[in-house]
C-alpha cells in the first residue's frame, strides 16, 4: 500500500490536516486517518478529488509511475 504513504506525504507537503481533507471529501477525520494507515481502501471518488486538490495523476498518488518504469526495458 505505497499510496497510504504517498496521501499522507502529500497532504502534509501541502499545509493539510487530515480533518481539512475529511472536510473536503465529505467524511470524518476517523475516516481519512483509515485511509492513510492503510485499513480501509480509498474509494476512487477521493482519489479523484484529491488528485484534482493536489494536481497529480493518479498514477503518481498510486505509485504505478515506479511499477511501468520498472517494467519497460530500453531499447
Amino acid at each position: 500500500m505505497d499510496y497510504c504513504k504517498r496521501l499522507k506525504e502529500l497532504r502534509i507537503k501541502n499545509g493539510y490536516t487530515q480533518e481539512q481533507i475529511a472536510f473536503i471529501l465529505h467524511t470524518r477525520q476517523e475516516q481519512y486517518s483509515k485511509y492513510e494507515s492503510g485499513k480501509r481502501e480509498l474509494p476512487i471518488k477521493h482519489l479523484i478529488a484529491l488528485c484534482c486538490l493536489y494536481r497529480v495523476s493518479a498514477d503518481y498518488v498510486l505509485g504505478i509511475d515506479k511499477i511501468i518504469n520498472k517494467s519497460i526495458k530500453p531499447l
